[in-house]
């Protein structure tokens, strides 16, 4: 799995500082980066909510890609996440190419699929696709090779499981 990452930090593949995007898209950007510190420094769930809510959500905050991010839908990703991990990770490592592990997977790409996973098992609300769709494009904003099309081949097996309604006629 390539580690290679977009030349402009947080903006993704294709995008300009002058694109839009959702409170929601930005919220997942957020809890992307909030997975990827909390997995890298130990940090704590209700530290790193309190950083970004304090800190980087902002006016002032440097990253302009998550300034209008959805405050309380970044939240609810992170306490899914953090709440059934031990759910999670198995699925992934069963959807991941032959002698891959999560654990070995970049810490962005793991925290990109985990985010995806929790949101497929929580949040009924959002449809499958969208979540889907959502996730290939949080991962462009951070990588540009191949890692967008592992989170689809992943998040795609997994909605299939999980939320197989979604997917009959």
């Amino acid at each position: 799995m390539a580690k290679e990452r977009t030349s402009k930090a947080g903006i993704g593949k294709n995008r300009t500082k002058a694109d839009p995007i959702s409170a929601r898209t930005a919220a997942r950007v957020a809890a992307v980066q909030a997975l990827y510190q909390m997995d890298l420094a130990a940090t704590d769930l209700n530290e790193v909510i309190e950083e970004f809510l304090t800190v980087r959500f902002n006016d002032d905050a440097p990253d302009e890609t998550i300034k209008g991010a959805d405050r309380i839908f970044f939240a609810d990703i992170l306490r899914a996440v953090l709440r059934r991990q031990r759910e999670i990770d198995p699925q992934v490592d069963a959807q991941l190419a032959e002698g891959w592990r999560l654990v070995r997977v970049d810490a962005i790409l793991r925290a990109v699929l985990r985010a995806g996973v929790a949101e497929l098992l929580e949040r009924d609300d959002v449809p499958v696709r969208v979540v889907i769709n959502e996730y290939v494009t949080v991962a462009h904003f951070f990588f540009s090779d191949d890692e967008p099309r592992v989170v689809n081949g992943v998040l795609d097996k997994i909605a299939r499981s999980v939320r197989a309604a979604e997917f009959t006629p």
